[in-house]
């Protein structure tokens, strides 16, 4: 009887120690930011090979993530734009953009006529003129009281409000000449008295344009 107690009590042992082993989960390591006599420095945490990118961080395509050439931005679209893009672009553009720029782009928008700086107009000459790696690298980077929308903002969404911008100039300032050939304007574009309306205010037109009646209204 002794030896068969003795026996059992042999094999719990056993099974205790049998049961205490170190898995995956459980094994040495060093604790986050703990001191470590192994590397010459004493740090535990070592830094990432040389050359590490996260994926999906390897931009490769440097005019697409910054919209510039050198130090210089550059003047052309990384894709074709196509109706896509531009029914992209103008959602992207009334959601982010309009409460400073209005949807005409004139700078008039809600938070302007609230007190806030106002931006200057899509539709002066210095910004007609200007490249479109400009419109993306300000997005992308902020200019003056005008914040960064990178986070916000995805680079292709960004590219997409680019040529939005350009289209929304265009419309502003195109001309018959401007026009493919054999393609006319359907109507005489609206005349109006004073600023043109911003989506905020609407605009007052001239009595030229009203029903085709040029005549002041008695």
């Amino acid at each position: 009887m002794r030896n068969f107690r003795t026996t059992l009590l042999l094999l719990s042992v056993l099974l205790l120690f049998v049961g205490c082993r170190q898995d995956m989960h459980d094994q040495p390591r060093f604790k986050p930011l703990a001191m470590s006599d192994f590397y010459s420095d004493l740090r535990s945490a070592r830094p990432p090979v040389e050359g590490t990118v996260a994926r999906g961080q390897l931009h490769e395509d440097t005019y697409f993530y910054t919209g510039k050439m050198g130090n210089n931005p550059g003047d052309y679209m990384p894709f074709p734009v196509s109706d896509e893009v531009l029914a992209r672009g103008r959602e992207r553009f009334n959601i982010y953009c309009t409460p400073c720029h209005s949807r005409l782009g004139d700078g008039n928008g809600m938070i302007v006529q609230r007190g806030f700086r106002r931006p200057p107009s899509y539709h002066t000459e210095r910004l007609r003129k200007a490249p479109l790696g400009y419109f993306f690298d300000v997005m992308t980077n902020g200019f003056g009281a005008m914040p960064e929308y990178a986070s916000q903002i995805p680079p292709r969404d960004r590219w997409c409000i680019v040529a939005y911008i350009r289209a929304l100039q265009f419309s502003q300032n195109a001309t018959s000449a401007d026009l493919p050939a054999g393609q006319k304007v359907p109507s005489e574009p609206p005349m109006f008295r004073g600023d043109p309306g911003s989506g905020a205010t609407l605009p007052e037109l001239q009595p030229s344009t009203v029903g085709g009646n040029s005549e002041e209204p008695k």
